[in-house]
């Protein structure tokens, strides 16, 4: 009995969040009771409002418990597989509407919806990844995939298979991205070398390479910082020289 008194109270409590969302959106639950529904797709019959603050303590933030991998999830007490399933999937759920609505929307007008999705998708990521979209001549976005997992260098990241994929996908443009897992968006020297190698490659390909961003605790721009037009001038240089050298 006492079980089911408790199954019923549950019940009642989500039942009451999920009419305070409906009548005043997601702005009026707070962080633990967002989780606690969606915890609730997982187990629909238990209450799961220690889990979703146990949660919010063993990470910190809401956010950084989206980021977290299935296998933290469950390290958590009273968080098993259809929970962590849950919360995995929903992520993973937005992180694909984010990518869905940028197709055909040009870059231009959409860069913040852009830096959405990368922070979406790439914060909190305990491994690096590394990301390109790929632009039409008009700077429509055409598509953005996952080209590299792991440390991202000049070593990791191949500049001859990205420019070949933007090929297959009859790109004019490219945008590329990666995160650091530690937070900081401070570019390295490794990140400028890769920029450069991949910017000259895509110039005698006569593609443009409009931007690096890094992402961590916040945004880090290539192009913002006039880093891209430094090396876009010295690309434009080495290329003029290679075409000069063909003659002689």
């Amino acid at each position: 009995m006492d079980h089911e008194h408790w199954q019923t109270r549950g019940a009642g409590h989500r039942a009451r969040l999920r009419d305070r969302f409906l009548e005043h959106g997601l702005p009026a639950l707070a962080d633990a009771e967002v989780l606690e529904l969606l915890l609730s797709f997982g187990t629909p019959r238990k209450d799961c409002k220690v889990q979703s603050r146990a949660l919010l303590k063993r990470f910190g933030s809401f956010a950084a418990v989206l980021d977290a991998e299935i296998g933290e999830l469950r390290d958590v007490e009273g968080v098993g597989p259809k929970n962590s399933f849950a919360l995995s999937f929903i992520k993973a759920a937005a992180d694909r509407y984010l990518q869905s609505r940028l197709r055909n929307k040009s870059y231009i007008t959409s860069s913040q919806d852009v830096t959405n999705y990368l922070l979406h998708s790439m914060r909190g990521l305990q491994r690096e990844v590394f990301t390109v979209l790929y632009l039409d001549s008009s700077l429509a976005i055409i598509d953005s995939e996952v080209v590299a997992e792991g440390t991202v260098n000049v070593n990791t990241v191949y500049p001859r298979e990205i420019v070949r994929r933007a090929l297959a996908h009859n790109a004019a443009a490219l945008v590329v991205a990666h995160n650091h897992p530690s937070g900081s968006v401070s570019p390295s020297a490794q990140d400028r070398t890769l920029t450069r190698t991949l910017c000259l490659l895509c110039s005698l390909m006569h593609i443009r390479l409009l931007d690096h961003l890094i992402i961590g605790d916040g945004c880090f721009s290539f192009a913002d910082e006039g880093i891209m037009a430094e090396i876009g001038g010295w690309c434009t240089s080495v290329c003029q020289s290679h075409e000069s050298s063909k003659f002689l």
